[in-house]
């Protein structure tokens, strides 16, 4: 069987659905290649990096289709492209088919199957196949350089001999995929960096990656992220309106918004309101990453870099990945070669469509002349559901009760662990001499005191502690001194050996302690 990339005709695009690195696995994988001419150029794969990959180079879309058992491109296929399609044929691509239900009739009255790569159910064994996070992580980055080129300061605060530079204060609306790929860029640029999602589960996501989450004031229950595949459900107007106040408190203080906001198969929310554009300070840039389904700001315009009466720049491109076509091809033709790779489980270049596969079944949307959208729920949750747990407060009293309950339990503790200790030293004081005794009390003495203040310790501070007490302790290397010249030989040899044994305390503590202090300084 062989498989074919077209070349895409979406004015702007510059992504190709097979490069000759994919190429080379897919071959692997028991099928043979074909690329449209040219369809790699403007991502800089030229058709001679493709024969050599063993890849045969069609001359037109139309021959490409014809000789082709499975079509793959990156866009929605247009009208003429599925009237080519027939029964005998495959179509992976994005599709949309919640907004291309025409498109999808027609691909169902050819009889082919289509696979659409927007509709990759988010479970676990489906991540590599996941294009959708791809080109987002890749949108999210790139929207962060695209804010960075219009903003006219430096991300990082600097200190120089012409002046102070503050830091660029960088809000990112929404921490899914995009959104925490442009939080790890404008962290790592050294902006101050604040984040906002209506799912408060990902604020330990937002945080690991050195951001602050910003948090509403705002009691709701949230819908469980396993029943949303992942995403964010609409919230009550309650919490919509909460979250506007909050945004219209933040935005005269921030440099750069980046809004990543969207919900399938919805417009997309308006969070950033025209009097929040109005409040901000000339020169910041907002980043529309939800243009093309309407914005998530009231002032975009799709596909296009618009600068407000303020000095407010308004950035609505919906062609980020495409601005970064190598990148974004590579990541959709691995994804692409995952999918083929679950298509083909011998390895012998032939499909097996298991529609009863989660992953297959999720992402075919025409199969066998019928039309197999929407898909049902996959078996797997997209994430497990988080278990409800009732948190009962506690009440001054029952705080009270429990630290007079650790009181007791300490206070037995210690009367037991001293009544025993004294028994034990009545016992030696039967058989052992006076002299012996006055020594033997003040080790056991020494002995306790010193377990009593080490166990008040917290752990993370017991190499330090011991480290600095062992060289001290080790004071007793002066008694040593004093008897190593004597004239008894087992003395002079034990004393000899006490003297070795404590200077390694006394230097080894030190030592350990200038490690751990050179642990905080910068090198």
């Amino acid at each position: 069987m062989k498989i074919g990339a077209l070349k895409e005709t979406f004015e702007g695009e510059n992504r190709v659905a097979m490069t000759p690195d994919s190429a080379v696995q897919l071959q692997k994988l028991g099928y043979d290649c074909i690329i449209e001419k040219g369809a790699g150029k403007a991502a800089g794969f030229d058709d001679k990096l493709y024969k050599d990959a063993g890849v045969e180079v069609a001359s037109s879309a139309a021959a490409l289709t014809k000789s082709s058992d499975i079509i793959i491109k990156v866009r929605p296929p247009s009208e003429t492209e599925v009237k080519r399609l027939s029964s005998d044929k495959t179509l992976i691509s994005f599709f949309y088919p919640a907004a291309n239900e025409a498109l999808m009739n027609l691909a169902k009255s050819k009889g082919a199957s289509v696979i659409a790569m927007d509709m990759v159910p988010r479970i676990s064994r489906a991540q590599k196949m996941d294009a959708l996070s791809s080109m987002a992580n890749i949108a999210g980055y790139r929207a962060v350089i695209e804010a960075g080129n219009n903003f006219g300061r430096f991300f990082t605060g600097q200190v120089t001999a012409a002046g102070k530079v503050p830091p660029a204060k960088v809000l990112v609306v929404g921490a899914g995929v995009a959104g925490l790929a442009a939080i790890g860029t404008a962290t790592s640029l050294g902006a101050i960096t604040y984040a906002f999602d209506v799912r408060p589960e990902v604020a330990e996501q937002v945080e690991s990656m050195g951001a602050e989450f910003v948090f509403l004031d705002f009691e709701e229950e949230q819908q469980d992220g396993a029943a949303t595949g992942g995403y964010a459900a609409v919230s009550s107007p309650e919490f919509a309106a909460a979250q506007l106040a909050k945004f219209r408190e933040l935005a005269p203080d921030v440099d750069i918004v980046i809004t990543t906001a969207l919900i399938p198969n919805r417009e997309a929310p308006e969070l950033w309101t025209e009097d929040m554009v109005k409040s901000m300070k000339p020169g910041s840039v907002i980043v529309d990453l939800a243009a093309e389904r309407g914005g998530n700001c009231k002032l975009t315009v799709m596909d296009e870099k618009i600068v407000t009466k303020n000095g407010v720049t308004i950035i609505g491109y919906t062609d980020f990945p495409s601005r970064m076509a190598a990148q974004s091809s590579t990541l959709y033709a691995t994804n692409i070669r995952h999918m083929m790779a679950d298509l083909t489980p011998v390895k012998d270049g032939q499909v097996n469509h298991d529609m009863e596969d989660d992953v297959i079944r999720g992402a075919t949307i025409a199969h066998a002349g019928e039309i197999t959208f929407p898909p049902p729920p996959p078996k797997v949750q997209a994430i497990a559901a988080q278990p409800k747990v009732e948190v009962k407060e506690k009440t001054p009293e029952d705080i009270r009760a429990e630290e007079a309950a650790a009181f007791k339990k300490q206070t037995i503790n210690q009367v037991a662990l001293l009544a025993i200790g004294g028994a034990l030293i009545l016992g030696v004081g039967l058989v052992a001499p006076a002299s012996f005794m006055q020594h033997f009390i003040v080790f056991v003495l020494a002995v306790f005191v010193g377990f009593q203040v080490i166990w008040g310790v917290a752990h993370s501070l017991h190499t330090p502690l011991m480290a600095v007490t062992n060289a001290i302790s080790s004071i007793i290397i002066l008694g040593a001194l004093m008897q190593i010249g004597s004239g008894n030989a087992i003395v002079v040899i034990l004393a000899a050996l006490s003297v070795f044994m404590a200077g390694i305390n006394i230097f080894g503590g030190f030592m350990v302690t200038r490690r751990m202090l050179a642990m905080f300084q910068k090198s």
